[in-house]
């Protein structure tokens, strides 16, 4: 499986981007999809995850802001942010987790996208 993301970019506080992740090699119906955020001279966070047993999961900074969604048909995770802050300032990374057995913990990330919010 491979990952990639797609979607960053620069907006204003206040603003929205959406950043999408597309999986390749494999369906991602088995895996769970995460985001994750690392800001400069920080460790990486995670920030939301949507399992593929449909539930999610959200960071309390981004929650009220940001949705994760996921559309196995296309192979496609998602990461809409909203009332976007200078501290949401981060690259931010597509993580797939498989979560059936057979690839229960094999891990995947993204090569990352950078998210830059200016006040």
């Amino acid at each position: 499986l491979m990952v990639k993301e797609s979607g960053g970019g620069l907006a204003h506080a206040g603003g929205s981007l959406r950043l999408a992740c597309v999986g390749s090699g494999d369906t991602l119906d088995a895996y769970d999809i995460g985001w994750f955020r690392q800001a400069p001279r920080k460790e990486r966070e995670g920030v939301a995850c949507a399992r593929s047993d449909g539930t999610t999961w959200y960071k309390d900074s981004v929650k009220g802001r940001f949705i994760i969604s996921r559309d196995d048909a296309k192979n496609m995770g998602y990461l809409q942010m909203n009332s976007l802050k200078p501290e949401d300032t981060a690259v931010y990374y597509c993580n797939a987790r498989g979560s059936h057995i057979g690839i229960l913990g094999s891990d995947y990330w993204g090569q990352g996208t950078q998210v830059t919010v200016g006040s």
